[in-house]
């Protein structure tokens, strides 16, 4: 298939519109169900990369859950704990695979942005993957093929119109990338940057220069994740998987408490207040979602006030307190941020910290770097430099 018309572009006033291969060639993607959009795949083809990135380098199956053309998540296959089986509505009998384990990760890192997201799987979608995408609301999945059994269940979403794509793993795009503004053509050499541990994390400049193989890892994830990732942005690992992205905002240190907060939702998900909430058994997992988003927020009296509360719980749950809350993240630790550019100031580092971060990885090149360095020695913090910037637009 060399051209695949679709319903419309960006917005239904923006017709004609296609896609297709400017060299005449057939395109690396098939559709095997549904009819995908502009924007679908924008975020397919997107999404698609940073999980091919994801297994090449950690060499382990990976997933991404995507909205509006930037990862609301993304994991590696790492099985799930009891407890982050409840975080992610994952039932205990439920059988998982590592493609599986990665999704729920990538869906279950922030589930109130994954709402209505598009999928990218790294290896072939199995049954397993597919049960537990059957029952998330969900626009759409990329992969490079899918079991026979897998595909069924998937076909059953949507009323049967749930799209499903599949890509030629043997693709290779061009060197050249262009793109149109304003009827102007920009040409530019494709980000292709190989990112892993000796590339990216070699020029440690913090007093502490000590990175575990886990810290590694994480920080490896953060950048792939960023290279996919609107700018500016920031993002925040644990664990094989993302807890925060900052993504979109013009000032970096909001992208940084924009992420921490998400991180510390995440945290706060695995307290007991929090998994035993007592919700109603005809709550669907959106409308428990986000209850608990609520419950966390500076206003739970909107979920849990006294002339509510019922309509969510069978009974008024008592509030999490601020000072519950930061009891809690005290203790959290073993985090990860990268940056997809410097951090121009040391508040960054500052916010960071008090999300449990202990390892950083950016380009650095800011005139403020050694009070980012000096902000990092006063709390432990390991800092490398890896000296490129990935700006994604």
């Amino acid at each position: 298939m060399k051209e695949l018309q679709l319903k419309y572009g960006m917005n239904p006033n923006q017709k004609p519109a296609r896609i297709y291969m400017a060299d005449g060639s057939d395109l690396p993607v098939t559709v095997l169900n549904g009819k995908p959009g502009y924007i679908n795949f924008l975020d397919a083809l997107n999404s698609i990369q940073l999980v091919m990135q994801l297994k090449e380098s950690c060499k382990m199956p990976a997933a991404a859950s995507f909205k509006h053309v930037s990862p609301a998540g993304a994991a590696l296959g790492l099985p799930l704990t009891e407890v982050e089986r409840r975080m992610y509505h994952v039932d205990p009998e439920v059988q998982l695979t590592p493609l599986a384990n990665a999704y729920a990760r990538a869906r279950g890192a922030d589930r109130m942005s994954s709402f209505g997201d598009w999928v990218a799987l790294s290896d072939v979608c199995d049954v397993a993957t597919a049960k537990l995408l059957q029952h998330e609301v969900s626009d759409g999945v990329i992969a490079p093929g899918y079991e026979p059994e897998a595909l069924e269940i998937l076909k059953t979403k949507k009323k049967g119109n749930y799209p499903i794509v599949q890509i030629d793993t043997a693709y290779k795009p061009a060197e050249l990338e262009h793109k149109q503004v304003y009827g102007i053509t920009f040409e530019q050499g494709r980000q292709d940057l190989l990112i892993n541990a000796d590339t990216m994390l070699s020029n440690l400049v913090t007093e502490n220069k000590t990175l575990t193989d886990e810290q590694k890892r994480d920080l490896v994830i953060s950048l792939i994740v960023l290279k996919y990732t609107q700018s500016n942005s920031v993002c925040y690992v644990q664990g094989g998987q993302t807890i925060g992205v900052g993504a979109g905002q013009q000032s970096r240190i909001h992208c940084t408490r924009l992420a921490g907060q998400k991180a510390d939702y995440w945290q706060l998900r695995h307290m007991d207040k929090v998994l035993d909430l007592p919700f109603r058994a005809d709550i669907a997992k959106p409308n428990r979602d986000n209850a608990i988003d609520v419950y966390l927020g500076d206003h739970p009296e909107d979920v849990i006030g006294d002339d509510v509360w019922a309509e969510t719980f069978t009974q008024q749950p008592a509030p999490l307190t601020e000072a519950e809350k930061r009891e809690y993240l005290s203790h959290v630790t073993g985090v990860s941020l990268g940056s997809d550019a410097f951090f121009p100031f040391g508040d960054n580092i500052e916010r960071a910290h008090r999300s449990g971060v202990t390892a950083i990885v950016q380009p650095g090149g800011s005139i403020r770097d050694q009070q980012v360095i000096d902000t990092c020695n006063k709390y432990g913090i390991a800092m490398a430099f890896c000296g490129i910037r990935l700006f994604h637009h």
